[in-house]
């Protein structure tokens, strides 16, 4: 089974290259809900976190507040990489657990990972492939804005918090251009899977 990983820059449709993989049966997992997960009350990594940054992160009802966490650590590149040293390593512990599970069941050729911060965090070598999606600079900040609800000054923080997209596109071995209509953009990424299929 290839062990695929998506990445990309933030708004630039990873997750609906995702959710167009998982509807042509692709067997996949986000990242993203994975990281909320790994943070729920009584967790040990939402320990971690109170214990690093204070009881002013969490929610009256001891649930993590992501938007007064996500002001400080974007401020803050030493924070960042305090909480990544919190969340990363049990992120990747449950996409590994997923993927050998999805492999023993014998019944997939490919599983997709959505892992946003992927070439951050040094683990590209843990797949087979890698697909980037990137969309023109402009639409990527104009798209964060209008998804995220930030101002300006917050959507750039984000946005300087990982890697520039094209540098990420010249790592991968393959990458959808989300630039243009959602059409355009399900027939790149039916294109990329009948390649990794055919290919195992």
């Amino acid at each position: 089974m290839l062990r695929v990983a998506l990445t990309g820059g933030i708004a630039t449709g990873k997750s609906h290259v995702l959710r167009h993989l998982a509807s042509r049966g692709v067997p996949t997992i986000d990242a993203d809900v994975l990281a909320r997960e790994v943070v729920q009350p009584q967790s040990p990594a939402l320990a971690a976190v109170v214990r690093r940054f204070g009881a002013e992160v969490l929610e009256a009802d001891g649930i993590l507040n992501r938007r007064a966490l996500g002001e400080r650590v974007f401020a803050d590149a030493a924070a960042r990489r305090d909480l990544e040293a919190i969340i990363h390593p049990a992120v990747y512990d449950a996409i590994r657990a997923w993927l050998a599970g999805v492999e023993a069941g014998g019944q997939h050729r490919v599983a997709v990972a959505d892992i946003p911060l992927l070439y951050e965090t040094g683990h590209a070598a843990d797949f087979d492939r890698v697909i980037v999606t990137r969309c023109d600079p402009a639409q990527q900040f104009v798209r964060l804005l209008a998804r995220d609800g930030l101002s300006e000054a917050e959507a750039r923080q984000r946005l300087a918090a990982q890697l520039p997209v094209d540098e990420k596109a010249a790592r991968a071995d393959y990458v959808i251009d989300t630039t243009g209509t959602v059409d355009e953009t399900n027939l790149q990424v039916d294109r990329i899977l009948n390649q990794l299929t055919a290919s195992h």
